[in-house]
């Protein structure tokens, strides 16, 4: 019985054993994307229907937001964009245009004119979005912009730019005579496809006094949405250039709404945390990028990302402080971020020759990255802490052995170093000029110092800084707070009742006196 028993036992792990003999390796599975998965079993056709009716919802949308004068409803046709971008093509542009310009032909042919002739659609149905009176009303300028929106992404998707920045420029003109609330939003989005066409073009230069025209108008019509765009595109024009001086002054001099969307805070941190990176502000452009990181978006957005990671090694090197290592080991990072992992190794152990080997190896790199400035001054860091990791090596230790160990030119050099080093307070020691040597003194103890009261005080803030833009970002329907109140029938009612009450008991307190 025992012997049956243990050959039952051993029968299931011999079958797993050679089951991958004879299968080969097992499949795995994929994690796909909702949306890709929903598209991949459609066919074009079937996508190209789904598409116009996500159009014709968001048409929808606009409509209502202006009608109810609720801007909100816009954003959820432009928070789409993105997607809807993406399934554009000839085919459903030439349907949405041909759809909702009924009563303007002289426009519709305009923008039809930008397309190639659509693909043979014999059997398809016709898609009308607009019949009966609807059909000869003129469009509204919201929806108007929207599907010329449409049009410029379609084609800055497919590199057409020249056409693209023709029909910007005539739109803008159009948008640039209204005064709508609805429109700010819509006006919002154009701006920033208005200037990346400029800046695939090469052009970027060319709209810096038309982007504070309209930065200037939007500020006096108190739109918020304009203003955040606006300011950070004349941020990235100045930043393109390397102005930093007037990039400096635009910050000082204006103002960015709190009510902007977290995307735009965080472009907003991140051109802010360069310019301040380089005016030796480096614990305000730390402070800027892990703000600009903390408002980026956390699933997506990963080409900008990787951008602030990369300044932010830098700065923190800047300051003196080691980067986390986790920062290099994410899976989004981790390839990126190699060259400023080898740079944050030589600074770490204090190695001039590494450093200068990843300098000349990846130079073109940093420089792409617009690190490669900052990056020169961190030379002054690795000599610092190679001083630092002597100093506590050695009680005592030739000038010569310096020079030698940090591949300085002479000992004069080494002395000048290790002089401005104790100067710093990098290191505790005393120079021997007579005889050339470097004494060091006993460490002290870190707890007598302000440095554990300091460390703390910066997590508390950090903390704190969390809460309150947290209690800011905090989102609540329209018009929420008056649900409970009650109204001005109601109101008087409870007082007449609390009135005959009072009454009734005045009364009361009358007849139990004899």
């Amino acid at each position: 019985m025992k012997e049956t028993a243990a050959k039952r036992r051993e029968k299931p792990k011999d079958s797993k054993a050679e089951k991958p003999k004879d299968a080969g390796p097992e499949p795995q599975d994929v994690e796909m994307p909702e949306e890709d998965a929903a598209n991949a079993v459609k066919t074009p056709k079937e996508l190209d229907t789904l598409t116009l009716e996500d159009i014709k919802e968001h048409v929808k949308q606009i409509e209502k937001a202006v009608s109810g004068k609720e801007p909100r409803f816009v954003l959820r046709a432009l928070r789409a964009l993105p997607s809807t971008s993406r399934r554009l093509n000839p085919n459903v542009l030439h349907k949405a245009i041909s759809g909702f310009y009924t009563s303007n032909p002289a426009t519709k042919d305009y923008l039809l004119g930008y397309l190639e002739e659509p693909m043979d659609t014999e059997g398809d149905t016709p898609f009308r979005p607009r019949t009966g009176k609807a059909a000869a009303t003129p469009l509204i300028p919201e929806v108007e912009g929207f599907l010329q929106l449409l049009l410029v992404v379609y084609l800055t998707n497919n590199k057409r730019y020249t056409e693209a920045q023709k029909l910007s420029d005539d739109l803008l003109q159009k948008i640039g005579s209204q005064n709508r609330r609805a429109l700010d939003l819509v006006a919002a989005k154009w701006y920033y496809y208005h200037a990346r066409v400029y800046e695939f073009l090469n052009q970027l230069d060319t709209i810096r006094s038309f982007l504070h025209t309209r930065l200037r108008t939007a500020t006096l019509r108190h739109d918020a949405d304009g203003q955040a765009v606006l300011l950070n595109l004349l941020l990235r024009n100045y930043l393109q250039f390397n102005l930093y001086d007037q990039a400096e002054k635009l910050v000082s001099k204006s103002v960015f709404p709190e009510l902007a969307n977290n995307n735009e805070w965080a472009r907003y941190l991140y051109y802010t945390g360069r310019i301040k990176a380089i005016q030796l502000e480096y614990t305000e452009a730390r402070r800027t990028l892990t703000n600009a990181l903390r408002k980026a978006p956390q699933r997506t957005a990963v080409g900008f990302k990787q951008t602030v990671h990369k300044l932010l090694i830098v700065v923190e090197l800047l300051l003196g402080e080691i980067p986390d290592r986790l920062q290099f080991r994410q899976p989004s990072l981790k390839r990126s971020l190699m060259p400023y992992f080898l740079l944050t190794q030589a600074v770490r152990t204090g190695n001039l020759a590494k450093f200068n080997q990843a300098l000349d190896q990846f130079g073109e790199k940093f420089q792409t990255d617009g690190t490669y400035t900052l990056i020169i001054r961190l030379r002054h860091n690795v000599i610092k802490t190679g001083v630092r990791m002597i100093s506590l090596s050695y009680s005592r230790i030739s000038l010569a052995d310096i020079a030698q160990k940090l591949q300085l030119d002479s000992p004069e050099d080494a002395e000048f170093i290790v002089a401005k080093a104790i100067r710093d307070g990098v290191i505790e020691a005393s120079i021997n000029h007579e005889k050339g040597y470097v004494q060091s003194k006993e460490t002290m103890d870190i707890y007598g110092t302000r440095e554990p009261q300091l460390a703390f005080h910066q997590r508390i803030s950090f903390c704190l800084d969390i809460h309150n833009m947290s209690v800011k970002a905090m989102r609540f329907p329209p018009k929420a707070y008056n649900k409970d109140l009650e109204s001005a029938e109601e109101r008087r009612e409870r007082e007449q009742q609390d009135l005959e009450f009072a009454k009734e008991m005045a009364e009361d307190d009358d007849d139990s006196f004899p």
